[in-house]
């Protein structure tokens, strides 16, 4: 197993497009239902063994759905040994702008290191999951067609009329030049935690910031990929703690889940807005949050929180 010193999580993006028979009936950050679903859906279509916790399941670590939705450690693992689960090697990123009235639907699928062995499940239990119904008026969405999209956009055809072409083998993300200054635009809520408090909009800082992406980048690069990464943590953790965020502009998004699991109401707000940085002198700090526009950071990442994109500013601005 070869070890580096920078994250290198070999990815891949795909495009899920949907119909439905009425205007979308979804909440502003629809994850949860989704998640849910595809949960539900991808049990029915793998588990062999019924009435059964997976944690107890001779089969767990060998089982499409108890790998991608619990993911438990594994029995030699090194890591998270007093955890039950693992970071999950998916994420479900919904894009911006959604027009609610129209009858079109869709969202990306991102599959981290060796979660695309699990691709085919994930389009049958998304495809049953649409069927089923998604939210409380269990509105249904057919699944059309799903497109690879590279780290560029481009897009090609991968799923279509119930056929599945060849996939193409994940790629790390390219780390494109260092700019002198960046935003980060949140575009779901971001939920941070410190000594078990969220983190508000006045406490939040690039030191808890950081060292949540780097934890999210370092566990899912041992446990989904062949390239764990080793590096100086103590060093870059502490650099962090000099650094911080410039026009902060953000603000608390509360919003509940239901969880069927618990039988509740969870609360899962976080922060949405902007914040820049100064990148002079930054270049160790570069590869984490580039590639943690695909990873996401803090809770409920599998559900699309987390998410963020990075504009490139001019230094002046």
């Amino acid at each position: 197993m070869t070890i580096v010193l920078q994250p290198i999580i070999p990815l891949k993006t795909f495009r899920f497009y949907f119909k439905t028979e009425s205007t979308i009936r979804l909440p502003s950050y629809p994850g949860s239902a989704w998640r849910g679903a595809l949960g539900h859906a991808l049990k029915k279509t793998v588990c062999v063994v019924r009435n059964q916790p997976c944690q107890h399941c001779l089969l767990k670590n060998a089982c499409a759905y108890s790998i991608v939705f619990e993911t438990p450690p594994p029995s030699h693992t090194e890591k998270m040994r007093k955890y039950t689960a693992a970071p999950h090697p998916f994420v479900i990123k919904f894009l911006p702008d959604v027009d609610n009235s129209s009858t079109d639907y869709q969202f990306d699928v991102i599959l981290l290191g060796h979660g695309q062995r699990y691709l085919p499940y994930l389009v049958h239990a998304f495809k049953t999951a649409g069927l089923m119904g998604i939210g409380g008026h269990r509105q249904v969405f057919t699944l059309q067609s799903v497109d690879d999209i590279d780290q560029y956009g481009v897009a090609s055809v991968l799923y279509e009329n119930d056929a599945l072409n060849v996939q193409k083998p994940a790629d790390s993300i390219q780390l494109p030049a260092l700019p002198e200054k960046i935003k980060l635009r949140f575009d779901s809520p971001l939920r941070l935690t410190q000594d078990s408090k969220n983190i508000s909009a006045a406490d939040f800082n690039f030191a808890v910031f950081f060292s949540t992406l780097l934890r999210r980048q370092s566990l899912l690069s041992y446990f989904h990929t062949d390239t764990p990464l080793e590096t100086d943590f103590a060093s870059l953790t502490s650099q962090a703690k000099t650094i911080d965020f410039k026009n902060k502009h953000l603000e608390w998004f509360d919003w509940t889940r239901y969880s069927s699991r618990q039988a509740a109401e969870i609360n899962m707000g976080g922060l949405v807005g902007t914040v820049e940085l100064n990148m002079r002198g930054l270049n160790v700090f570069w590869p984490y949050l580039w590639l943690g526009q695909w990873t996401h950071v803090g809770k409920g990442t599998s559900m699309g929180m987390g998410a963020y994109t990075i504009e490139s500013l001019d230094a002046s601005a």
